[in-house]
């Protein structure tokens, strides 16, 4: 069985990777006013940090259902069953879309996957369901593995600004106004497939150590592990981090990647995570 695998553009996979891995993705879309980018083809990350500068911070939206179909009937042309692995359906309808996409068309099977997350930790789950589609697994195989590897799959993350999250309703009022009102920088993390605060922590710094403390807890447990770093226009500093990180753990394969421009809208410039899976 010939297997294709999508994802959408909020796995922040480098255009050149996706190519070579072969995945197909589908762009979430950024407005500003009265204009729609599609994230990743319109806009880049950091033409999008440029733009909210001097304009209204956008909205954003999933792909429409169209444009699914439109994909996986391309797609059934050379593949027997397509693997669409999608952001968290807790904060974006995506995952449902690619479900109801995949009742519409014919000739291929659509198996859709909830990553629970987002960013490049998405990004990971799409990457290995190419590599064993690349090796001719069937596709119960291939989300077998996946489940598998979600009960490894952690990210932390802190932003500068929780107004972006209050705004977009990915955070509850209360906790954006205390946290703005201490000057805390909360670490928030992905639970039953929304974005809670984890613990309160007062400075970046410290933020960011307790946040390489979960990822040592975690390796300290033995095996190999891939890890990202992910940021918001700050990249020197997470090239800093990723150098003091993987001094520090020899058996964590370390990556760089960004909040683009739909995560970005909602956590705001400045904002840092990291997360991490077993291989």
């Amino acid at each position: 069985m010939k297997t294709a695998v999508v994802t959408d553009s909020t796995a922040y996979i480098p255009k050149e990777m996706r190519k070579k891995a072969n995945i197909h993705m589908i762009p979430l879309n950024v407005i500003f006013g009265d204009e729609v980018y599609q994230e990743e083809i319109d806009i880049t990350w950091d033409q999008f940090y440029e733009e909210v500068k001097t304009k209204e911070l956008p909205t954003t939206s999933q792909p429409p259902i169209g444009q699914f179909v439109e994909l996986f009937e391309n797609l059934a042309e050379d593949y027997d069953a397509v693997i669409s692995v999608h952001l968290s359906s807790g904060i974006s309808g995506t995952y449902q879309g690619a479900i109801t996409a995949g009742t519409m068309v014919e000739g291929i099977k659509v198996y859709a996957f909830d990553s629970e997350i987002s960013c490049m930790v998405q990004g990971f789950y799409a990457l290995e369901a190419a590599e064993w589609a690349e090796r001719g697994e069937d596709p119960e195989v291939i989300i077998a593995r996946l489940e598998e590897l979600k009960a490894t799959a952690r990210a932390y993350f802190m932003v500068d600004d929780l107004s972006h999250l209050q705004r977009g309703g990915r955070l509850s009022g209360a906790a954006a106004f205390f946290g703005s009102l201490l000057q805390v920088k909360p670490l928030l993390h992905f639970e039953n497939k929304v974005i809670v605060p984890f613990e309160k922590i007062r400075t970046r710094k410290k933020a960011l150590k307790r946040i390489a403390d979960l990822l040592g807890e975690d390796a300290a447990k033995g095996g190999q592990y891939r890890a990202v770093i992910i940021h918001a226009n700050r990249e020197q500093e997470a090239l800093e981090w990723r150098d003091e990180l993987a001094a520090m753990y020899p058996n964590v394969e370390f990556s760089i990647s960004y909040f683009g421009a739909v995560i970005g809208t909602h956590l705001g410039e400045g904002s840092m995570g990291m997360g991490w899976m077993k291989k």
